[in-house]
């Protein structure tokens, strides 16, 4: 085998070898994700803050939500399991697990009057501002 053919065959199995380490930290990349509740954060008009997050089939007890200096974080243990068996047919698909997403909470939030709820399977987190830091219109005489 010449010099060239040698070179050709070690860059394809190069590019083979990126390409199979690409496919597996996709699956990383997404058996991750899975774990990650999705969850929208929205500023409101009264500078308070609401926070959503998904966490479909977890129960209340399964869920924590603890605020250190100024980072909220709320972690939960899923343990789901959907299985279905046929004649030649088997499928187990379990999503479970420790989750958990952290928020940095603005300046000025009152921490005593953070509150969390959940409904249907989504955990609605409402902080508040400080009331002397809350937007307001200053009336023009």
């Amino acid at each position: 085998m010449d010099i060239v053919e040698n070179v050709k065959k070690i860059g394809s199995e190069i590019e083979e070898g990126i390409e199979k380490g690409l496919e597996r930290a996709g699956e990383v990349i997404d058996n991750v994700a899975s774990h990650l509740p999705f969850s929208n954060l929205a500023k409101k008009d009264n500078g308070n803050f609401h926070i959503e997050i998904d966490m479909p089939g977890i129960k209340k007890k399964d869920i924590k939500v603890d605020i250190d200096g100024n980072l909220l974080t709320v972690t939960a243990t899923r343990s789901t399991k959907k299985e279905v068996k046929e004649e030649e047919y088997y499928l187990c698909e379990s999503a479970f697990g420790k989750i958990e997403r952290k928020f940095t909470i603005p300046d000025g939030v009152d921490r005593e009057k953070i509150s969390a709820q959940l409904n249907n399977g989504e955990l609605v987190i409402e902080l508040q501002r400080e009331e002397k830091l809350k937007p307001k219109s200053i009336e023009i005489k």
